[in-house]
């Protein structure tokens, strides 16, 4: 089965997208920007809601829009915000810091992957900011350190994912089935079965991924 996860901003299309047949929802603020962490009250209402209809939530914990290269104070916003998810009963949660020189910020991750304490770990679409010669390293760490799955589009969001392909193949290939690789990113509902298809991947994630 393939399972579709849906990014939405806010609560307010959580009901829809459930009723439509989504199976995994990763819950954002400011999906124009990429997604950020939504409110306490917002994650509250969508844990809950999440958990009466027996689909899993992903909230982002990314404190704003820009590059993924997070100084100390921003680092204890989404810590805080990590306890606050693991403390409403959230499933998982997608995340990711690096270096200003593209690389993964082990010290960072290493902090924020403890701090999500038993929650399933998203490293999401910063792994295409990595430098291309980082990326093996940087699954390799993640693997080692117990994130769940990578979050990628396979090169720039103005390319369309049919472009990508060969990229996210390359990581499917590096991570050698020992993490899962979420391909997203410009899929649809419209060719959602194609890309899956031809990755070899049994699940998917975008904004419209579904029709609701």
């Amino acid at each position: 089965m393939l399972l579709k996860e849906v990014a939405l901003e806010n609560y307010t299309a959580i009901p829809a997208a459930i009723a439509a047949g989504a199976n995994r929802i990763e819950l954002n603020d400011n999906l124009a920007v990429g997604g950020t962490t939504v409110s306490r009250g917002v994650m509250a209402e969508a844990a809950k809601y999440t958990q009466e209809h027996g689909v899993s939530l992903v909230a982002m914990i990314r404190p704003r829009g820009g590059n993924f290269v997070y100084n100390d104070t921003e680092l204890k916003i989404m810590e805080a915000d990590l306890l606050s998810a693991q403390a409403l009963g959230v499933d998982g949660v997608a995340l990711g810091a690096l270096t200003s020189a593209g690389a993964l910020d082990t010290e960072a991750m290493a902090l924020l992957v403890g701090a999500a304490g038993g929650m399933s770990v998203t490293f999401h679409m910063a792994f295409d900011a990595l430098a291309t010669d980082q990326r093996a390293t940087a699954i390799d760490w993640l693997v080692e350190h117990g994130v769940d799955r990578i979050l990628t589009h396979g090169g720039p969001l103005d390319q369309p994912i049919t472009a990508c392909l060969d990229q996210i193949r390359q990581t499917i290939d590096q991570a050698a089935g020992r993490i899962q690789i979420l391909p997203g990113g410009g899929i649809t509902a419209a060719n959602v079965d194609t890309v899956t298809q031809q990755l070899g991947v049994t699940q998917a994630h975008g904004t419209k991924i579904i029709r609701y």
